[in-house]
């Protein structure tokens, strides 16, 4: 028996920005052009507009990343696009349940895609924050998440970019139990304020995992996005000088954007990749 190299990929990003300008999806582009360049691999990827398009991909794939994306994760309860979307996450864990299936479908979900997946499986109450949580943050691993191939090298606490009006909160154990799901991170301590921490990462299962922070979030361009004109006055004005001047600094801190950018997703794509090999007899 011995392997045989594959070296060509085909990703899925499932965009959920609802056509709003972002830099979410520019920075998943590139974390897969890094991606492919560095370990010489052949990365072909399509993009399907999931929210105004109600496009989903099909099984061809081999790895799907889900988007962030701006609104309320609850609102959408009951929409087309949702009832698609939750379609396509049925057919891909049918898949991977399928002991005749070798090959798995790999799934990363990211905030948005995040709640809606958590509302989806019930396994914690989706709720809208008391006020928004937007900047640089630590983010705490859970036993588990220490554990977890994705965050490894990743310090505890380690830091992300965070941009969201709703949390999930109150986790229900046995619900993520009877699907062997696992909470790998919450967010930072906050003694003063008495309100349960947020969650911040799920092992849904053996092949689908999801952060309600940012991991795609890269320093140089955050950076230069928060810089612009239009967007300095956008983040004073909500939020302060104060908040925009620390979050200048924190992205250009190689440890802390910079090491997450570089470490979460492309161990996700790595795991996968190597995952995906195929063994011939």
């Amino acid at each position: 028996m011995y392997l045989l190299e594959k070296k060509q990929f085909r990703i899925a990003i499932l965009d959920l920005y609802e056509g709003v300008t972002n830099q979410g999806m520019r920075c998943i582009r590139e974390i897969l052009n890094q991606f492919g360049d560095i370990n010489n691999l052949d990365l072909l990827w399509d993009e399907f507009d999931v929210r105004q398009k109600n496009e989903v991909p099909d099984l061809t794939y081999d790895i799907f990343i889900s988007s962030g994306g701006p609104g309320s994760p609850l609102d959408s309860e009951g929409s087309e696009w949702e009832k698609i979307y939750f379609n396509w996450l049925h057919h891909v864990e049918k898949w991977n349940n399928n002991v005749g299936n070798v090959q798995k479908k790999y799934v990363f979900l990211i905030c948005h895609s995040f709640q809606l997946a958590c509302r989806h499986y019930n396994i914690g109450n989706v709720c809208q924050r008391k006020s928004t949580s937007f900047g640089v943050f630590p983010v705490h691993l859970l036993k588990d998440g220490k554990e977890e191939i994705v965050f490894d090298e990743m310090k505890d606490p380690f830091y992300a970019v965070d941009s969201r009006d709703y949390q999930v909160v109150e986790p229900r154990h046995n619900a993520m139990i009877e699907m062997g799901a696992t909470i790998l991170a919450i967010e930072k301590e906050r003694p003063h304020i008495h309100l349960e921490r947020a969650i911040m990462a799920v092992r849904f299962n053996d092949y689908m995992i999801g952060t309600q922070f940012h991991p795609e979030a890269d320093a140089v361009g955050m950076s230069m996005y928060l810089q612009t004109e239009e967007k300095k006055k956008t983040v004073v004005e909500n939020y302060g000088q104060e908040k925009w001047a620390s979050m200048i600094e924190q992205l250009n801190d190689p440890d802390k954007i910079i090491f997450t950018y570089e470490h979460i997703l492309p161990n996700f794509l790595q795991i996968a990749v190597q995952g995906l090999q195929p063994v011939e007899v």
